[in-house]
């Protein structure tokens, strides 16, 4: 039985640990107390005497083939990006989320209508906690679920947030409130590593997994270091100052809107020796694991490409249709949805095979995890 010494082992000390605090929710939620995130977001023993040795924090591990079989078939996962049930290019119908929203706030929008509706009691999120700083955050009220719309430079470990990084969005460190308010009904949005990790829990039935209803993914390049220097080198690169930035976008490009209603773009290859060393090794971009997939890819600005997966997703997308969120008419379009399809094919085919290349060159074992689905 393979255990958390392992896991430093095989992904922590090669460097490959995408910090999504599975290991650790899991082992503070049921109260062992072994594990604990360290200032900067990787896990590490809290107290080593507490291990039991169980070996599910290492089964859990998105880096671990473990679970991978019995996971993909739990959400129908097929070759070669994940089950693609139908893809919709949308936005809020809700000016206000457009207004804060990174592009078409599409998962605010369908957060917010749940929310309405009685069918989830709280989702997982992030917000703001200071300049290019976010926080993972259970929220538990419209308002609270509105002011996490947006996207900033930071980086959110866990139930802490350190330092001057960038993220997208949540971490499986809130379990634990979620836990102890005992919320019944949640909606979790996350990375593709962090959604993984959620199936590989629910894979294994594992409290408190069970409680989250719903799995939003987010379309992920990677994150990014973003302290004082990295900002420097930005602002350098684009000509500009960071107090007149309004907000900030990747797509394609990192998109830059300052405040003068000027966009500013700078090609991610510039900003590539930026990115999180771990994130490199990661294979998947659409949240290939979640039930409803979100991005800009594929999309025009303003408005989000959306990727139902599973029937659960396909329900709330369509009940949240025409209320909380309007289409596209390049939706209606069979050859502009077949065109955002493709798109998102594309930037899954070159992560995956940025994966496959960075294992190879340290001699890393590749596991499966959609690898051998690289060619488009």
């Amino acid at each position: 039985m393979k255990t958390f010494d392992n896991l430093i082992q095989e992904v922590i000390e090669p460097g490959i640990c995408h910090s999504c605090g599975a290991c650790v929710a899991f082992c503070s939620s049921i109260q062992y107390g072994a594990l604990e995130l360290d200032p900067g977001g990787q896990p590490r023993f809290a107290d080593k005497d507490k291990c039991i040795k169980g070996g599910l924090c290492y089964a859990l591990c998105p880096e671990i083939e473990d679970l991978n079989e019995e996971t993909r078939q739990n959400v129908a996962w097929t070759t070669p990006i994940g089950r693609v049930a139908d893809i919709s290019i949308a936005r809020a119908t809700d000016s206000t989320i457009r207004n804060s929203a990174t592009d078409g706030g599409v998962v605010t929008a369908l957060l917010v209508h749940l929310f309405q509706k009685g069918q989830i009691d709280a989702a997982v999120v992030t917000k703001q906690v200071a300049p290019y700083q976010r926080s993972s955050f259970l929220a538990t009220t419209e308002e609270e679920i509105r002011s996490a719309a947006g996207f900033f430079f930071d980086k959110s470990y866990g139930m802490k947030s350190v330092g001057d990084y960038y993220s997208k969005f949540s971490q499986v460190g809130e379990f634990n409130p979620m836990d102890s308010k005992g919320f019944q009904r949640v909606a979790f949005v996350g990375t593709p590593c962090q959604i993984q990790a959620v199936r590989k829990m629910q894979t294994l039935s594992i409290y408190p997994s069970d409680s989250l209803k719903y799995c939003l993914g987010l379309f992920c390049s990677g994150n990014f270091s973003f302290g004082e220097k990295e900002r420097e080198k930005i602002a350098q690169i684009a000509c500009f100052q960071w107090d007149n930035v309004n907000k900030i976008n990747i797509k394609e490009n990192l998109i830059i809107h300052l405040v003068s209603g000027e966009v500013i773009t700078v090609m991610l290859s510039d900003i590539e020796s930026l990115k999180r060393h771990a994130c490199k090794f990661c294979a998947d971009y659409s949240a290939e694991y979640a039930d409803i997939s979100f991005g800009g890819i594929g999309a025009e600005e303003g408005w989000t490409t959306v990727i139902v997966r599973s029937p659960a997703g396909k329900t709330i997308f369509s009940e949240a249709k025409h209320k909380a969120i309007e289409e596209n008419r390049q939706t209606c379009d069979p050859l502009g949805r077949v065109q955002a399809l493709n798109k998102v094919k594309l930037w899954s085919h070159k992560k995956k095979n940025v994966a496959l290349a960075s294992r190879k060159l340290l001699g890393i074992e590749t596991p499966k995890q959609n690898l051998e689905n690289c060619p488009l």
